[in-house]
């Protein structure tokens, strides 16, 4: 998210996190740290994520300072010790993996140690935001007890069968199914989203 007042809008609602993204090459790009003063404003109950791609570390640790991040996900080709580096410096860490039918679960363990969570996403051309959903019943094959978030093309009609994934995600983190336009979050629909998640 980006925009002051859709920003205020929807944390209104109370979700559990709301990501701005940091990565220039993004269509959502959040923009400089100087427009996003209004993230110290948020509800105490919403964790602040800034989403990067391939950032050095020096950077984002600069950014989650400035804008108190509570924490990153980093969605690029981050090491292990790219990511146990943001820990030391204080904030949890949730390592982005593009997933298919392909997707070899064991390339998560160098992470277990050095990220509280994981998020899957579909694997596409851009690091991200590729706006649809991968077969979600690979997921059978995450072997893992740490908490995952489920992110790729999630909208109102195909979250009705989140119920067929035995090993059910921690969060939902979603974006082009709940916009009318990237970066600009529809209200209404996300509020629909929290009336179906807590039925």
């Amino acid at each position: 998210m980006r925009e002051p007042e859709n920003v205020q809008q929807v944390a209104a609602l109370r979700p559990d996190f709301l990501g701005f993204i940091f990565y220039p090459g993004s269509k959502r790009f959040a923009g400089p740290a100087a427009d996003l003063g209004f993230l110290h404003q948020l509800p105490a109950t919403t964790k602040r994520v800034g989403v990067f791609v391939n950032e050095q570390t020096a950077e984002t640790t600069r950014l989650v300072q400035e804008l108190k991040l509570d924490l990153v996900q980093l969605h690029g080709d981050e090491t292990p010790a790219q990511c146990a580096a943001m820990q030391a410096a204080g904030v949890e860490v949730i390592k982005a993996f593009s997933v298919d039918e392909n997707f070899n679960f064991a390339s998560l363990d160098p992470y277990s140690n050095s990220c509280d969570f994981f998020l899957f996403d579909t694997k596409g051309k851009n690091y991200g935001g590729n706006g649809v959903t991968f077969d979600w019943r690979v997921l059978e094959n995450y072997h893992l007890d740490k908490p995952y978030f489920l992110s790729g093309g999630l909208n109102l009609e195909n979250i009705a069968n989140l119920g067929s994934i035995s090993r059910q995600p921690y969060a939902l983190d979603v974006n082009s199914g709940f916009e009318h336009q990237p970066g600009l979050k529809d209200v209404e629909k996300v509020k629909l989203l929290f009336e179906k998640l807590i039925r």
